[in-house]
């Protein structure tokens, strides 16, 4: 059965259907292909709408049966380029291939969009044609980073780079969403990213964001400030920081793993004894480098917005987009849009704050 080029509505979240730009990152449409396969193998109920130019994408169709079997093509030749200005971008927002996914989200043909392209743009477009939730100032990117135990959630990652309390106590409600979403925890262990785990430590908008976050009815632990040596311990599911911060932890984390695993090779191939020593050990060295490997995380989400956009990374193989591609179905099936808006209901209603000032 070959891809029906003719309109598909959404169907029940038990069917989830994926916008997906195949013409954004530097896979390629091939591999991005192939990793919409793969996500058809790990769910076969999941379906697609593949947005971008039809020709090609069927001439992949052979080596992607149950592809083909599931999606739906939608022509465009547009695609953003990762050196356009988010300003450039959005004046194409209705032509290319990013575009056309997000505003696939909006009218309800899709229930997530997900591309691998420009970051800048991306946010852009997603800001504009989803706009955010009620009761949310700011969207904000959050993905998964690997620890000694379990993976944490990290958000926000780059889309805002200066945050006041509202704003992280917001990103810490979606935060604990997300993780009860992906990571299946019913009540995560939230931290706010400061320079000390002292009270008095930080700005005054991480110490009023803790005020309120301490005396909060929400289905979360908060575990007050956490410095960002502790973030690969594991011991926190949900690190809360403004963009600026969080950016810059996310790439430290990476050039760390690179610089491990760059370390360990020069290290093995020094002497012919450590040579040996590879040989013994490389079944857990492969391990490493699986947990260390950012293909193994990858998949960032714009929480906070009326409809759900998934990103992958830019230089993601395979593997890594069927991930952020399995980012976006958890996040459908378990309706994080929902989960948000019901927390934030719950922290209005009880706002410790507000509460004081009525002596309720």
């Amino acid at each position: 059965m070959g891809a029906r080029t003719d309109s598909m509505t959404v169907k029940p979240v038990n069917n989830p259907l994926i916008a997906l730009d195949v013409m954004g990152g530097d896979a390629g449409l091939p591999d991005v292909m192939a990793a919409a396969e793969v996500a058809s193998e790990r769910y076969p109920a999941l379906r697609f709408r593949l947005h971008g130019p039809e020709a090609r994408i069927r001439a992949e169709f052979v080596r992607c049966p149950r592809l083909s079997a599931s999606a739906v093509v939608v022509h465009t030749d547009d695609v953003v380029l990762g050196t356009d200005r988010p300003s450039q971008a959005l004046r194409r927002s209705r032509t290319s291939s990013m575009g056309m996914a997000i505003q696939a989200v909006k009218d309800g043909e899709a229930h997530a969009a997900v591309s691998a392209g420009n970051t800048g743009a991306l946010m852009a477009m997603a800001l504009f044609a989803l706009r955010t939730m009620p009761g949310i100032d700011r969207p904000a990117l959050a993905a998964l980073l690997p620890t000694l135990k379990n993976d944490v959630a990290v958000l926000d990652l780059g889309a805002n780079t200066e945050c006041d309390a509202e704003n992280l106590v917001q990103f810490a409600v979606m935060g604990a969403a997300f993780a009860r979403t992906v990571l299946g925890l019913e009540t995560p262990r939230v931290g706010l990213l400061n320079i000390g785990e002292e009270e008095l430590k930080g700005t005054d908008e991480l110490r009023d964001a803790a005020t309120l976050l301490r005396g909060a009815r929400l289905p979360m632990r908060f575990e007050g400030f956490v410095e960002g040596d502790k973030i690969g311990q594991g011991d926190i599911d949900v690190i809360v920081t403004d963009g600026f911060s969080g950016n810059i932890a996310l790439k430290t984390a990476e050039g760390t793993a690179k610089l491990v695993n760059g370390l360990l090779r020069h290290a093995f191939r020094s002497t012919w004894l450590t040579r040996i020593g590879y040989f013994f050990s490389r079944s857990a060295l492969q391990a490493l480098r699986t947990h260390l490997d950012p293909n193994a995380h990858n998949g960032a989400v714009f929480l906070g917005l009326n409809g759900l956009v998934v990103k992958s990374h830019g230089s993601a193989n395979v593997r890594g987009i069927a991930n952020a591609i399995g980012v976006a179905h958890d996040l459908i099936i378990g309706r994080v849009g929902d989960r948000i808006a019901d927390d934030l209901a719950n922290f209005r209603a009880h706002r410790p704050d507000v509460l004081a000032e009525t002596g309720k």
